[in-house]
């Protein structure tokens, strides 16, 4: 018989920024209003103002609290110092289900899981990607560690979870066919997320919202802009909303360029209050797994131009003419000034906002993964499972 009992659920990530936050947000609500008991472990040197407001927010769902503590983005000896103080963090809590996101968050989740099962304790390891060490360059010697890592791990993992097919097939081209279970389980927003938002009065022609670094194309973008006004003949309105290593950068980039009293620079807020200051999205990014930016604006009825990376035309169509290629400044200038000279572009370029809804709802993902979690955690084989789990961490110690 099927035991129903509630769930503890910790998910274990590094940056509490952008889509993997966002991601688990929405799970960790979903689920705990399910009556499940949920947690975060994150990174405790990332996120300013806009993120301790986020977890203000979530935090009334969080039975098991958030633990935060320093986790740097490159991996070094620190590593072990964090892996054994999350340990009794994670030891501590009990959890029935381990989830990590990203390459540190999924770390963390299988290792430490693993030092558990040792242990004799029970608990269902996940890992779901995003992005991250899918990146790298195959034929970098970075990327060769970084996939071998990955392959590894895969013996510590009762199933991975990928949020978009782009993501499952990179994984497989670039570290293989995972050797155990696999899921693809697309993102989705919630019913709210589907009200229209409306246009300020005095809202600007265009906006980027996300992390202000390269990898995400705010310099793209600035280009973009400079070009997409030569084309139109005339003076254009932008606006740039995030924060980020890089945000003086792309401040004196539109100062040397003459575009400082046209473009504004704001810092992060809450992405429905962002759309209504402008009247289409960009979105430039060099790489992408699954953002939800795309699915936020899509859902707020807010047109859309995008480069074609990651699972975005899985979302927008791979045949869309909001669609760019990456890292390519004047394609993105041509689709921007396509989008403000004809008033039909935005009707005939987006996609049905039921169709996105159906396919990339909140409710639908949040079901499908509490599934996968039901099943993993009340699987039977733990015994196989510590024999495999002493193998592969034989030469770990977590109190080093």
């Amino acid at each position: 018989m099927r035991n129903d009992r509630p769930l503890r659920i910790l998910h274990c990530f590094r940056s509490p920024v952008g889509g993997i936050f966002r991601h688990v947000r929405d799970l960790a609500e979903a689920h705990a209003r399910a009556g499940h008991k949920v947690g975060i472990l994150c990174d405790s040197t990332t996120g300013g103002a806009y993120e301790d407001a986020l977890f203000d927010a979530v935090r009334p769902f969080l039975d098991l609290g958030i633990i935060r503590v320093p986790i740097h983005r490159t991996v070094g000896p620190s590593d072990l110092g964090v892996l054994w103080r999350c340990y009794k963090e994670i030891r501590g809590l009990q959890p029935d289900v381990l989830h990590g996101h990203g390459a540190k968050g999924g770390a963390l989740a299988r290792i430490v899981g693993s030092a558990l099962r040792v242990d004799k304790y029970r608990v269902a390891r996940l890992y779901s990607p995003h992005g991250g060490s899918l990146h790298y360059d195959r034929k970098s010697l970075a990327g060769g560690i970084v996939f071998r890592l990955e392959r590894l791990q895969e013996g510590l993992t009762e199933a991975l979870v990928f949020v978009c097919d782009y993501e499952r097939q990179t994984y497989f081209a670039k570290i293989g066919q995972p050797a155990g279970r696999s899921e693809l389980i697309y993102n989705g927003v919630g019913d709210a997320d589907f009200a229209p938002v409306e246009t300020s009065p005095d809202a600007v022609d265009f906006a980027y919202i996300g992390m202000m670094r390269d990898l995400k194309g705010p310099d793209l973008f600035i280009d973009a802009f400079a070009a997409t006004e030569r084309a139109a003949g005339r003076p254009l309105s932008a606006v740039m909303i995030g924060d980020g290593p890089q945000r003086r950068q792309y401040e004196t980039m539109t100062a040397r360029m003459g575009l400082g009293d046209r473009i504004s620079l704001l810092p992060a807020m809450r992405t429905r209050e962002a759309f209504a200051l402008a009247r289409t999205v960009v979105i430039p990014s060099r790489a992408e797994s699954m953002p939800y930016l795309l699915l936020e604006a899509l859902a707020a009825g807010k047109p859309v131009i995008a480069t074609r990376v990651g699972g975005i035309p899985e979302v927008l169509g791979a045949d869309s003419r909001a669609l760019v290629e990456p890292d390519n400044a004047q394609a993105l200038a041509a689709t921007m000034a396509a989008a403000i000279e004809d008033t039909g572009w935005a009707v005939r370029a987006m996609p049905d906002r039921e169709r996105v809804r159906a396919r990339f709802s909140a409710s639908v993902m949040a079901n499908r993964v509490m599934e996968l979690y039901r099943e993993l955690s009340h699987e039977p084989r733990a015994g196989e499972a510590r024999l495999r789990s002493r193998r592969i961490l034989g030469r770990i110690d977590l109190k080093s």
